[in-house]
């Protein structure tokens, strides 16, 4: 097979087109084992980086509304704002009051995008905020984080209920980080809720590896946050997930989505998070 991603960003996706020459694998794509082997690494990576930065933001802002935090750093994570401490301080002021000082100040740590999805995204997200009551700590289970989001996504799976750019990775997101704050917890999290996002970085791997026959379908999802957001992408990409995380008893549902990542994503830097 040839490769199949063009210019790649990072050494993963190097190994994986190597693995794609290579084949050994079902209809002449790569060998299973050895690709679920460079998943499981580059997740694993890309990790330890994630439990850290989570553990560090949420020192710093002992005491805030911990599911503000998870918003902020998933605002990052999903490459609209830079990750940093001072744009998760102020993201959490915004929510808290809705100061146009603090506003402005989270919206400065835009990145290409520019301001508007930050402060478009911060508009949903005080929307949501003011109608779904969330519990005051995160759940520290598996279903009581399940019971949190079925609660958020509640008025974003209406169509006429759902604010403004809260989307696909707007919508759950928030409780990946919720996961990342509890390693432990993320650990034992294989199948079933909480939902993890879809889109971007994410469905291109996916996509990947249907071309690979790695797995069963492709993607459903399009883009991040569009317009056209359709609620069965998220679940419909979670069982491409489970798929996968059924595939190795030593991984988790956060270190398939994190290996994912990698395999997708065309940041630069994560040449610099790699292996």
């Amino acid at each position: 097979m040839k490769p199949l991603i063009s210019k790649p960003a990072n050494k993963m996706q190097q190994v994986f087109n190597e693995l794609c020459e290579k084949g050994g694998g079902a209809g002449g794509g790569p060998a299973r084992p050895k690709v679920l082997e460079l998943l499981f690494s580059g997740g694993q990576s890309l990790n330890k980086l994630a439990y850290e930065e989570t553990a560090n933001h949420f020192a710093e802002l002992a005491g805030a509304n911990p599911w503000h935090i998870c918003f902020a750093i998933a605002l990052s994570w999903g490459h609209l704002a830079k990750l940093e401490l001072d744009f998760t301080i102020a993201t959490v002021k915004t929510l808290e009051t809705w100061q146009s000082s603090d506003l402005r100040a989270a919206c400065s740590f835009h990145l290409e995008r520019g301001p508007a999805p930050i402060e478009q995204s911060l508009t949903g997200a005080r929307i949501l905020f003011e109608k779904v009551t969330l519990p005051e700590q995160l759940p520290a289970s598996l279903e009581g984080l399940g019971r949190a989001q079925e609660r958020w996504l509640s008025p974003v799976l209406n169509p006429k209920t759902r604010p403004p750019y809260i989307g696909a990775w707007n919508s759950t997101a928030m409780f990946m980080v919720a996961l990342f704050a509890q390693p432990s917890l993320a650990a034992t999290h294989k199948k079933g809720s909480p939902a993890l996002p879809p889109g971007g970085p994410i469905r291109m791997g996916l996509h990947y590896l249907h071309q690979a026959k790695v797995i069963s379908a492709g993607p459903s999802g399009s883009e991040l946050d569009d317009g056209s957001f359709e609620p069965g992408v998220i679940y419909a990409d979670n069982g491409l997930f489970h798929e996968l995380c059924a595939q190795r008893p030593d991984w988790s549902l956060i270190d398939v989505h994190s290996g994912l990542y990698m395999l997708g994503t065309r940041d630069r830097r994560s040449a610099e998070w790699d292996m």
